[in-house]
Parts: C-alpha cells; sequence; structure tokens
C-alpha cells in the first residue's frame, strides 16, 4: 500500500477511534451526520473513480459504490426529515472530510493500473473503518430506533462493499 493512502487512512482510523471516547456525548444528530458524511465521501471517491479508471471491474464497483451510497444517503435524508432533525457537523464528520479530500487529491494525480489499485486499497480499508466504526460506536450509540435501524440496514449494505473491495484488491494485485 503506499505511504500515502497509509497516512490518509491512518487520519481516518484516528478519526473513528476518537469516536468511542466520544460515543456517550455523540448525539443522534452527530451520529447522522457522521454517517451520512461517510456516504457522500464514498460517493466522491466512486466518482473519481469513474472519470479515471478504464477497469471494467473498477468501473462496476465504483457504479455500485455511488448507487448504494446514493440510496441509504436518501433514506437518512428521509429519516432526518420526518423525525424533524437537522443533522450536526461534528470533529468527527469534520476529520472524515478532511481525511477523504487528502486521499482524494493523492489518488487523482494517479492513472491507469496504479489509480485502480490504490481506489480499490482505500475502499477495502474505508469499508473496514467505517463498518467499525458503525458496529462498535454509531449503531451502539443511537438513540432513536429508526436511526438504529437505518445505520443498521447500512451496515450490512457496507460489509457486502468491504467484501467485494477485498476481491478487486486481490484481483487488482
Amino acid at each position: 500500500m503506499h505511504a500515502t493512502l497509509s497516512a490518509a487512512l491512518a487520519t481516518l482510523a484516528l478519526a473513528f477511534l476518537a469516536a468511542p471516547a466520544q460515543s456517550a456525548s455523540l448525539t443522534d444528530p452527530q451520529i447522522a451526520h457522521i454517517a451520512y458524511t461517510a456516504g457522500v465521501l464514498d460517493i466522491t471517491a466512486a466518482k473519481l473513480a469513474l472519470k479515471i479508471s478504464k477497469n471494467a471491474e473498477v468501473i462496476s464497483f465504483a457504479n455500485n459504490m455511488v448507487a448504494d451510497h446514493q440510496a441509504v444517503n436518501d433514506q437518512a435524508l428521509a429519516l432526518v426529515k420526518k423525525l424533524n432533525v437537522t443533522p450536526e457537523d461534528n470533529d468527527t464528520s469534520k476529520a472524515l472530510a478532511t481525511a477523504a479530500a487528502a486521499e482524494q487529491a493523492k489518488l487523482g494525480k494517479l492513472s491507469g493500473a496504479e489509480f485502480d489499485k490504490a481506489y480499490a486499497e482505500n475502499e477495502l480499508a474505508y469499508h473496514q473503518t467505517v463498518n467499525g466504526a458503525l458496529e462498535k460506536t454509531l449503531i451502539p450509540g443511537a438513540q432513536n430506533p429508526e436511526l438504529k435501524a437505518l445505520l443498521a440496514t447500512g451496515l450490512k449494505i457496507f460489509q457486502g462493499h468491504q467484501e467485494h473491495a477485498a476481491m478487486l484488491v486481490k484481483m487488482l494485485k
């Protein structure tokens, strides 16, 4: 894995490792914002892959990321509207956005097989990190049963993404 990719993922992991310490203090609007932000960031990464990659498997994966994350985010927006809740920015969602922007800049400088491999590795690590945060912090920390259920549904979908990303990484070696 590239050193720059490792640094960005370390930043991302730290953002989520800080979350368990905050989990007692995270509110549902903050949790909703973290989950929504994570989805938006993965959509952004997938759109970059769609612009750069020529690999059919990478393009298919990226299309799945856009469709699935957009669908979950649409459900999240409908839920917060129904509950009359405004998602609240917080240190974790800000750290996620900062780490993702740095990684996007690095990925954007790559092309061909080098891009495909780095994108797949990033997606695998990203889903491992986000899924761990959902499982250990966000779902247990959510108070609203509907938010908790939506996060659990998202987790099942994103675990499939993690498996797909792992297969993509193996294929691109």
